[in-house]
């Protein structure tokens, strides 16, 4: 159990020190990275839903013919 104690209290300490390595984007970058990927999930999200009804129409021809 001890054992078990010493390897968790190693990993935490580690990732303790790995995390302060990390480089982290300032809240600037961070709030336009996610605008970005807001506004780009929203374009792709209108392009798959135009096709999907662009595709709905020629089902709808196809079906009824």
């Amino acid at each position: 159990m001890s054992e078990q104690k010493n390897k968790l209290s190693s990993f935490l300490e580690e990732s303790k020190q790995e995390l302060k390595k990390v480089n982290w984007p300032s809240r600037k970058e961070t709030i336009k990275l996610t605008v970005f990927v807001i506004i780009f999930s929203l374009l792709v999200s209108a392009f798959l839903g135009a096709l999907d009804v662009v595709f709905l129409k020629i089902l709808e021809q196809v079906v009824n013919r």
